[in-house]
C-alpha cells in the first residue's frame, strides 16, 4: 500500500510497494505535474534509499517544477551482496516502473553513490536503445563519437553522476584506503573479499569469472552481446565524477575520478566559498588513443589500465572533494552524500555543487 508523507519543505515522499523505492516530488501539484525530468538516486553497498533523502528533498526544493526524483531501494541491505549485475538488472525494472506511473517525463538523470555507480552503468546499458537509423558502433574499435544519440527507457539522457565509485574495481594499490596500501593486505582481501561481501566483492576485485568471460567490470567498458554499456554511457550530456581526495577510507582518489597516480592534481583547501569542501575540477576530453601499459604505470595492473583506458574514451567532468579539516572527516564516505543530514551535514555544499551544475 502507498504511503506518502508530506514534509514542512514542500517535498512529497511516496512509498510505493515493498521494495519499490520513493518518490520525491513537490508538494505544489502544478509543480509535480510540470516536473519532467527523472532523476534517479541510487544507494551504495548495504544501503537503502533513505541514504539519499537530502540529497533528494534538495533537489526537489531547489527545482520543483523541474525534477521528479526516485530512490532506490530494489538492492537495499544485504541484496547489495549479490553482484553488480543482479543488482543493475534489478535498477533498471525499478526504472521502467517508476516511469509506468509517471507519465510525462521526458528526460531522466542518475545520482549515485559508491557501488550504486557500477550497478547504474549496468542498468543504463539494459535500458539503452539506440536512435531510430543509428548504428550501435562497438566503442572497443575507439570510433566513439560524443554526439552519439540514443534513448535511456525510451527517455532523453543528460546526467550521469557517480559520488565515490569504485570505477576501477577496488583491488589496486590504495583503491581500498583502509588496506594502508600495504600489497600483502591487498592480496590477501583479493582472495576473501568473496566471504564477506559475495559475489559483489568479487566484482569490485576484478576476481569474477564467468563461464571464462573477463571480469565484469571489463565487460562495462564496452558495447558486447550483453549490453550496449558505453554507448549507454555515451548517449548522457554529461558524465560527472565526485571522488574524495583522502580520508575515504572505502574507496580510493584514484578509482572514483578514474585517474592514474601521475594524474591526480595538486589540489588547494577551497576554489569557491560557496563550495568551501570542492578543492578541484577539470574538464577531460575523451582520449581515442589509449595508452600502452608498462609495469611502472602508478601502481595499476593490466587490468586496471584496461578500465581506465575504456572510461576515457568519453569525456568526463572530475570535481575532487578534501573534508581534511571536518570533524567527521574519516567518515567522508558518507559525508560526501549527506548520507544523514545531522551528522554528515559539511557534506550539503558538495550536493548544492552538484545541483547548481545539474543539466535541465
Amino acid at each position: 500500500m502507498e504511503k506518502v508523507e508530506v514534509g514542512k519543505n514542500g517535498v512529497v515522499w511516496s512509498t510505493g510497494e515493498e521494495d519499490g523505492g520513493e518518490d520525491v516530488f513537490a508538494c505544489k501539484e502544478s509543480d509535480a505535474l510540470a516536473a519532467d525530468h527523472l532523476v534517479v538516486m541510487v544507494h551504495g553497498i548495504l544501503g537503502s534509499a533513505s541514504d539519499w533523502k537530502y540529497g533528494a528533498e534538495q533537489f526537489v526544493k531547489l527545482l520543483p517544477d523541474k525534477v521528479y526524483v526516485h530512490c532506490s531501494e530494489r538492492n537495499m541491505a544485504m541484496l547489495t551482496l549479490e553482484g553488480v549485475d543482479v543488482m543493475g538488472e534489478r535498477l533498471a525494472e525499478e526504472v521502467l516502473e517508476v516511469i509506468d506511473r509517471k507519465p510525462g517525463l521526458k528526460k531522466i538523470s542518475f545520482v549515485a553513490h559508491s557501488v550504486g555507480g557500477l550497478v547504474a552503468r549496468f542498468a543504463i546499458g539494459k535500458l539503452y536503445r539506440p536512435s531510430e537509423g543509428g548504428s550501435m558502433e562497438q566503442v572497443s574499435t575507439n570510433e566513439c563519437k560524443e554526439d552519439s544519440k540514443g534513448l535511456i527507457a525510451d527517455l532523453e539522457p543528460v546526467n550521469f553522476i557517480s559520488v565515490a565509485t569504485p570505477h576501477l574495481g577496488s583491488r589496486g594499490n590504495k583503491q581500498v584506503p583502509f588496506l594502508f596500501g600495504v600489497s600483502a593486505f591487498e592480496k590477501v582481501a583479493g582472495l576473501v573479499i568473496h566471504l564477506i561481501f559475495r559475489r559483489t566483492g568479487r566484482h569490485l576485485f576484478l576476481t569474477d569469472d564467468d563461464e571464462g568471460k573477463p571480469p565484469l567490470l571489463r565487460r562495462m567498458t564496452e558495447d558486447n552481446g550483453e549490453c550496449q554499456f558505453m554507448s549507454a554511457l555515451q548517449s548522457f550530456r554529461r558524465r560527472v565524477a565526485y571522488s574524495n581526495v583522502g580520508y575515504d577510507h572505502i574507496v580510493g582518489w584514484r578509482t572514483s575520478s578514474i585517474r592514474r597516480t601521475s594524474e591526480l592534481p595538486e589540489w588547494e583547501d577551497s576554489i569557491d566559498e560557496k563550495y568551501p569542501h570542492v578543492v578541484y575540477e577539470e574538464h577531460c576530453k575523451a582520449c581515442d588513443v589509449p595508452r600502452e601499459y608498462t609495469k611502472e604505470d602508478d601502481g595499476l595492473d593490466e587490468l586496471e589500465e584496461e578500465l581506465l583506458n575504456g572510461l576515457s574514451r568519453l569525456s568526463w567532468e572530475k570535481v575532487d572533494v578534501s573534508f581534511h579539516s571536518s570533524r567527521l572527516r574519516f567518515a567522508a564516505h558518507s559525508v560526501i552524500q549527506v548520507k544523514d543530514p545531522y551528522m554528515h551535514s559539511e557534506g550539503a555544499d558538495v550536493v548544492q555543487h552538484l545541483i547548481d551544475h545539474f543539466l535541465l
